[in-house]
């Protein structure tokens, strides 16, 4: 079974060495570009920590601007860099959903072999994610092409950090509501959104919506692995290291020591990324 990486950031080398230029045309970017624990990575630099750490692929996507030419411009990377390491590079895509050429960069993304969608940034990307009118055509799109959506999510508790927003969990409810077929990753253990998943009714809202762990390191214990498989989810979660941010080497104790099974483990690790990503017989992909 692969070891995968779903949740690692790529930037192209003009972007990482012209930040300012960036962050005074984007607001959301340049948030998270000032911040001290920020970093950048080449996809390049992304393969060299798959080997260092023993992961076999990683899904990786660009930032995703408000500026939809921005956009197109980091999946133009992410696209070439794909071609270049195919055995261990997945692509996503970024995207403006609201934005009246959505289709056509999604279409142009697909045919050219990416595989998803996101990072998507509600409040930094100036769309309502809660509003059906606003999402409609982007949530269609991806179900028509079966291509998943992975969206930032934060938490409402807890100490801030650069990047957190104000988008509620009722706000992603919704937008899970609204779109019922559509495969959904919610970044982050989806905001806490999983634990609701004890209530009956909000587990079959949620038969389509998959969690990644990204930034776990800095916001739960590992008890948080745990109770995920207590409730049952362990088919729906996702490793995510949010490189640069962190290594995945960072995680591994505390799933090791979580007290998850070895087979849950392997779920975790690349299992069910697999599933996500390959739904056909691996072998035929």
């Amino acid at each position: 079974m692969p070891k995968i990486d779903f949740h690692v950031h790529v930037s192209p080398p003009d972007i990482s060495a012209h930040v300012q230029r960036y962050a005074e045309r984007e607001p959301y970017f340049a948030l998270l570009a000032s911040s001290p624990s920020n970093k950048f990575a080449t996809a390049d630099e992304v393969v060299q920590e798959l080997d260092r750490t023993g992961f076999d692929q990683a899904v990786i996507f660009g930032f995703s601007f408000r500026d939809m030419g921005l956009c197109r411009a980091v999946n133009d990377y992410v696209i070439a860099k794909v071609r270049e390491y195919p055995q261990r590079l997945i692509g996503f895509m970024a995207l403006v959903p609201n934005h009246q050429d959505m289709e056509q960069e999604l279409d142009r993304c697909y045919r050219s072999g990416l595989r998803g969608v996101g990072e998507l940034f509600p409040a930094g990307q100036g769309f309502h994610i809660e509003d059906a009118a606003d999402t409609r055509l982007f949530a269609g799109a991806c179900i028509e092409r079966g291509l998943p959506v992975l969206v930032h999510t934060n938490e409402p508790v807890g100490h801030y950090y650069p990047g957190k927003t104000g988008t509620s969990l009722q706000q992603l409810d919704r937008f899970v509501e609204n779109n019922p077929e559509l495969t959904l990753i919610f970044a982050h253990w989806g905001g806490g959104l999983l634990f609701y998943e004890a209530m009956p009714e909000q587990r079959k809202k949620y038969r389509n919506l998959y969690y990644d762990t990204a930034a776990s390191v800095f916001l739960y214990d590992a008890g948080v692995y745990r109770v995920a498989c207590a409730l049952g989810l362990q088919n729906k979660l996702l490793f995510g290291s949010d490189f640069p941010l962190l290594s995945p080497s960072r995680y591994l104790n505390a799933i090791e020591t979580s007290g998850m099974s070895e087979a849950n483990q392997t779920l975790l690790l690349g299992g069910n990324a697999e599933r996500l990503l390959f739904p056909v017989h691996p072998a035929l992909r």
